[in-house]
Parts: C-alpha cells; sequence; structure tokens
C-alpha cells in the first residue's frame, strides 16, 4: 500500500484568482525611494488574498526591504498596502513577482477574504453544476469575470420617478 505525504497548508487566507479568463491591469506606486519620488508603473494584477498578491510587470521591481504600494482596484478604489517581496520570477523581460503584505487595513483584509470565499462558494456551485451560480449577494463581482456572471444581479438600479 502507497503511503501519501500530508502537506500542510502554508496560505493563512484564501486566495483570490483573478487569472479568470483575463487578468485585472492595475497601477502601482512602488514607493521605493528614487530622487524621493514613487515610482508609478503599469502592473497586472494574478492573484490576491489577504495577505498578499502575485502581479506581472514590465519593469524589475525595485531593491528595497518594504514596499509602499497603492493598488487601484476596481470596488475598492485606493487601496494602499506596505508589503515586501518575496520573490520574483524572470523572463524575457516580464517580472512574475510574489508580494507579502505586510501592512494592510482590516477593513481591506475583510473584504479580499469575504470575496476569496465568495469566488470559491461559485466555484463549488459550478462543480456541482448547480443550476444557480451566479448570486446577487455575491462580494467577488468587482473582480468575477467567469461566462456564469449574470451582470444583471450588478447594474445600479435607477429609482423610479
Amino acid at each position: 500500500m502507497k503511503k501519501h505525504k500530508i502537506v500542510k497548508e502554508r496560505r493563512h487566507h484564501v486566495r483570490l484568482p483573478i487569472m479568470h479568463g483575463i487578468l485585472e491591469p492595475v497601477i502601482v506606486e512602488f514607493a521605493a525611494v528614487k530622487d524621493g519620488k514613487a515610482i508609478p508603473q503599469p502592473a497586472i494584477l494574478s492573484d490576491l488574498s489577504a495577505g498578499g498578491m502575485r502581479l506581472i510587470t514590465f519593469m524589475e521591481p525595485p531593491h528595497s526591504n518594504e514596499l509602499n504600494i497603492v493598488l487601484k482596484l476596481s470596488g475598492f478604489g485606493d487601496m494602499p498596502v506596505r508589503g515586501t517581496i518575496s520573490w520574483v520570477k524572470e523572463k524575457g523581460g516580464v517580472f512574475m513577482n510574489g508580494i507579502t503584505f505586510l501592512s494592510i487595513s482590516a477593513e481591506n483584509k475583510k473584504k479580499i477574504n469575504e470575496m476569496a470565499e465568495e469566488y470559491a462558494d461559485c466555484d463549488t456551485r459550478m462543480a456541482l453544476k448547480l443550476p444557480v451560480v451566479c448570486v446577487e449577494t455575491c462580494k467577488a463581482h468587482y473582480l468575477c469575470n467567469k461566462p456564469q456572471k449574470d451582470d444583471i444581479y450588478f447594474k445600479v438600479k435607477k429609482p423610479k420617478k
């Protein structure tokens, strides 16, 4: 009989994959010091959790122990976080960056956790082939791009005159 090794999950937070169909473009301001100014650069958010994120950038990230980052995400507005680069993989001038959050507001952490859990619940409903996958109360709809997304739930309703 073959023994299976049990591997402990190292992540403390549910991950919200953004790479579902398309990636979410964001502007990241790495406030590493260069002439005393923040260095804004376009990035593509690949996944997000309350503990960190994976970004694709087209410039090498700054060599710094800490980064002050302002994420501009749909449904969040400007989200300031302080983080550190955990790892970088480069291929052909494109950089995949793992960033661990050192500081994030409790409100944004809660919002990200709720979105990630709702996204996972949606995946479960799809796997079970339930007739209704997208629900009106979904908190992940800002960043959701699944083909099952039912936009009628999330349109702003105009008051009747």
